[in-house]
C-alpha cells in the first residue's frame, strides 16, 4: 500500500515496491516470476500518515495496540518512529494480493498475538452505506471506511519458536485457516519468532509449481 502508483497516494514511498518491479529491477520478463511470496504480519502496521481502517491505540498501556507495539517491537528501521498498529485487515490484504499476483503467503510475528483473550480480523468495510470486502483504490475513500470485524478466540499457550503446524495452539491454527478462507491464497510459511529457525514451512516456495 506504499507503492507510488498503486498505494494510498499521497501517503506512499518514492518508488514501485510491488512484486512486478522485481522483473524491471532484475532485467527479466514478468513471465519469469513463476512464484510470488507475499509477506505480512499476523496483524497490521503502518509508519507515518495515511488511512488505516483497523488502527488501534498504541499509547494506552492496557490496550491491545500497546501490546502489539511493544511485544512486536514495532519501530521504523530507518526513522525509529513507532509504527501504528492494528488488527489484520484481510480486505486490504486481498488488494495487495491482486496488485502483486501473490502465489502464497508468509505470516510473520504470529507469536506476538500470544496471550490475547480474543483476536479480531477485518473482513470488509462499510463505505457510504455500502458493504465492500476489498480495499478501495482511493485514499480518501479508504479514510471513510468503517471496518467490519470478526472476533476469534485467542490462545493462552505460547507459539514462540514452534516449527511444526501440529504443535501450534489450536486457536492459532484456526486463526490462520480463517485468514486463508478470507483471502483465497494459501499460507505457505509461518514465522513464530525472530530467528530463521522459528519457521513453519507448509509449502516450500522453490518447490511450488509455476502455475501456483
Amino acid at each position: 500500500m506504499l507503492d507510488i502508483d498503486h498505494g494510498t497516494y499521497p501517503y506512499v514511498t518514492s518508488s514501485n515496491v510491488v512484486a512486478g518491479n522485481a522483473a524491471a529491477g532484475a532485467g527479466v520478463g514478468p513471465d519469469q516470476l513463476h512464484y510470488i511470496l507475499g509477506i505480512t504480519k499476523a496483524y497490521t502496521t503502518r509508519v507515518g500518515g495515511g488511512p488505516f481502517p483497523t488502527e488501534l491505540d498504541i499509547l494506552d498501556p492496557a490496550s491491545v495496540g500497546h501490546h502489539l507495539s511493544t511485544v512486536g517491537q514495532e519501530r521504523g528501521v530507518v526513522t525509529g518512529r513507532a509504527r501504528r498498529c492494528g488488527w489484520l485487515d484481510t480486505a486490504a490484504l486481498k488488494r495487495a494480493i491482486i496488485i502483486n499476483g501473490v502465489s502464497g503467503l508468509c505470516i510473520t510475528k504470529l507469536d506476538v498475538l500470544d496471550s490475547l483473550a480474543e483476536i479480531k480480523v477485518c473482513v470488509g468495510y462499510v463505505l457510504q452505506g455500502q458493504t465492500i470486502d476489498i480495499l478501495p483504490l482511493d485514499a480518501d475513500e479508504i479514510a471513510a471506511c468503517d471496518p467490519i470485524f470478526e472476533t476469534l478466540p485467542g490462545w493462552p499457550e505460547s507459539s514462540f519458536g514452534v516449527t511444526e503446524w501440529d504443535k501450534l495452539p489450536a486457536n492459532a491454527r484456526a486463526y490462520l485457516q480463517r485468514i486463508e478462507a478470507l483471502i483465497g491464497v494459501p499460507i505457505d510459511m509461518i514465522s513464530t519468532g525472530p530467528d530463521r529457525e522459528h519457521t513453519i514451512v507448509l509449502r516450500h516456495p522453490y518447490h511450488a509449481t509455476p502455475s501456483a
